[in-house]
């Protein structure tokens, strides 16, 4: 049982102290609006018994410089905790939390900075509450049956509209095939479909992606469309079979808890739904699903995480943590020096030619190079980082284009290879910390990539990490030779390797260079 005693000792530029016993959300309003939430005791650290601690969120550390109306409250119930007009850093403003547009921004539950739909107008979401209907009808042209779920489907049962701290929206379906080699499949053929309703798509995993959807100010709003299937029943089980569902569903099940469906209602329109939508979503949040929880989080059983993995996530390994590194520079143009490689590629490509920047993330290479005069080809695992500096080049009329690139998937890297292999002229791959940002698959891809695209004659310059000190967030050292091997088994020719020590009294790791060329 929850204590029902809890209060606030500190609030500074660092963070919130607290103190109380019992798990509870708390909400934490500026101006009056909320945005964020966390649990009491799960999400804080604890100092001495009865005090806990937590800092500013990454994301929201940018806004806070100015004055605001700080409210902290415990989400259910809404008691009061700490109001009081505040003061961080130094500046004479009130504090906005907005977005590029102006549009009010709050922290989602996965700790992403985005509208969430206690921010937004009916009207501004009416745009997506239509297009869920197109792509719902889209699937069912495929003869599949999708329905609203995990967010979507909570909020249309508990409150009949969209959940105000959620910031997209779902549905999912049950696949016939009970093989996840067909559910893939069949995913795939789906997004075919819903691309060719005009709509830009964006794959999570196997059994995964998103559609994204304009709302009525323009901001563009997430709609995931999850697969699953139901296994056979395990033995002695008195359950029709149990029930594996992306991103977080593994669960004994009934099929007739889904189909036949019924419908609800979201703001105003009626959607499909599960025929049992409490088991749902009792299988997806847990029995207390009917309980408010804006800072809700999965705890999904290691087993089915292994089993989802294996059938589906095996090709997006690590993209959540790259997509969370990229939020907060979402929308701003890169500035700023380019690297010293950059400078390289344009010394070699003096009278012009392609340069394909792999591993492109905010851009900074990809847009100098282009207003050098050259032709970019940008990939990275997560394109929408590259697309500030993309949006910019375009805009001052160099070309920059930039594509989606996933080392772990040989769809993605034959697909982009072959398109590369076409362009004629001179051409250069310029990968910058790319084979220590991804698995031995994945250089083994790098170096598949860089064969297919340079078979006609060019060079390929690589930075990567090799050892000895500490290396970036999210990269690991790999030895140069490894690296080389994988390149020469593609057919390249090492023309240059060199280490180079960190500076003295530096605790980073050696730096890598090579340039390899195919004939």
């Amino acid at each position: 049982m929850i204590a029902s005693r809890a209060g606030v000792r500190r609030v500074d530029d660092d963070g919130i102290a607290l103190w109380g016993l019992g798990d509870r959300a708390i909400d934490v309003l500026f101006d009056g609006r909320r945005v964020w939430s966390f649990w009491l005791q799960r999400d804080t650290d604890w100092t001495v018994p009865g005090v806990c601690s937590i800092g500013w969120p990454g994301p929201l550390k940018k806004f806070l410089d100015g004055h605001t109306r700080l409210t902290i409250t415990e989400h259910v119930g809404g008691r009061v905790l700490f109001e009081r007009e505040l003061q961080f850093g130094t500046a004479e403003r009130r504090i906005e939390i907005v977005g590029r547009s102006g549009a009010p921004i709050s922290l989602d539950k996965s700790g992403r900075i985005s509208p969430t739909f206690d921010t937004r107008s009916a009207a501004d979401v009416e745009p997506l509450l239509r297009s869920i209907r197109t792509v719902i009808d889209a699937i069912g042209s495929a003869g599949i049956e999708a329905f609203v779920a995990y967010g979507t489907l909570l909020g249309a049962v508990r409150e009949q509209r969209l959940l105000g701290h959620d910031s997209d929206a779902d549905l999912a379906y049950v696949s016939r095939s009970g093989h996840p080699c067909d559910v893939v499949r069949e995913s795939f053929a789906l997004q075919r479909v819903i691309s060719e309703r005009g709509f830009r798509t964006y794959r999570y995993s196997g059994a995964a992606f998103r559609v994204d959807v304009v709302e009525g100010d323009g901001a563009v709003r997430g709609l995931d469309v999850f697969a699953g299937f139901i296994d056979d029943p395990a033995e002695g089980s008195a359950y029709g079979g149990r029930l594996y569902l992306m991103g977080e569903i593994g669960a004994d099940y009934r099929p007739e808890w889904i189909y036949p469906l019924t419908t609800c209602t979201l703001g105003g329109h009626t959607f499909p739904a599960p025929a049992v939508p409490e088991r749902w979503l009792e299988a997806a949040y847990g029995p207390s699903w009917a309980v408010p929880d804006p800072a809700f989080k999965f705890t999904t059983p290691e087993r089915t995480v292994r089993q989802l993995t294996g059938w589906f996530r095996g090709t997006s390994t690590n993209r959540s943590a790259w997509e969370r590194a990229f939020s907060g520079s979402r929308g701003k143009v890169p500035t700023g020096e380019p690297s010293l490689r950059a400078r390289r590629v344009r010394e070699v490509l003096a009278d012009g030619g392609t340069v394909i920047d792999l591993g492109a993330g905010r851009g900074a290479d990809s847009l100098w190079l282009a207003r050098q005069g050259l032709s970019v080809h940008a990939y990275d695992y997560v394109p929408s980082a590259t697309y500030p500096a993309r949006d910019a080049a375009v805009a001052e009329g160099h070309d920059l284009t930039v594509r989606m690139l996933n080392l772990d998937e040989w769809r993605s890297v034959l697909v982009e290879g072959a398109r590369m292999s076409r362009i004629e002229g001179p051409k250069v791959v310029l990968a910058r910390h790319v084979a220590d940002a991804t698995d031995a698959f994945g250089r083994e891809s790098l170096a598949r990539f860089a064969s297919m695209s340079l078979r006609g004659g060019g060079r390929l310059f690589l930075d990567v990490w090799t050892g000895g000190g500490a290396v970036p967030d999210r990269l690991h050292a790999v030895g140069l030779d490894r690296v080389a091997r994988s390149l020469t088994r593609q057919g390249a020719r090492i023309l240059v390797t060199d280490e180079r020590p960190a500076r003295p009294g530096s605790h980073r790791s050696r730096r890598g260079r090579l340039v390899a060329q195919w004939d």
